[in-house]
């Protein structure tokens, strides 16, 4: 199975981001991921994201590493937009 940065998985029943860079995706048996969820705030630490006619969160402070045996389907991808904001929160999160 490919699993490619920003593709959105199911993981058992929780659709998750994928944040790992593609080169770890192609070589490591495990993934970073963010779940993502209906129900929630909105937290600086989550982005808002609507996602298969859903409107949800993707929950960034509860980032963990899966293993790819866990993934059972690809969903579909973020957004550019939603990436971006993604991208700006974990900048903000673990960089400075």
């Amino acid at each position: 199975m490919v699993v490619d940065q920003y593709a959105v998985f199911l993981i058992e029943t929780r659709p998750c981001l994928v944040l790992s860079p593609d080169e770890m995706n192609r070589t490591l048996g495990t993934v970073i991921i963010a779940p993502m969820t209906t129900k929630s705030h909105g937290y600086p630490s989550r982005v808002e994201i609507e996602f298969q006619g859903k409107q949800g969160w993707i929950v960034l402070d509860q980032i963990r590493t899966v293993d790819k045996t866990r993934l059972v389907k690809r969903m579909g991808r973020a957004e550019e937009s939603r990436i971006t904001l993604v991208k700006n929160v974990l900048r903000e999160m673990l960089v400075d």
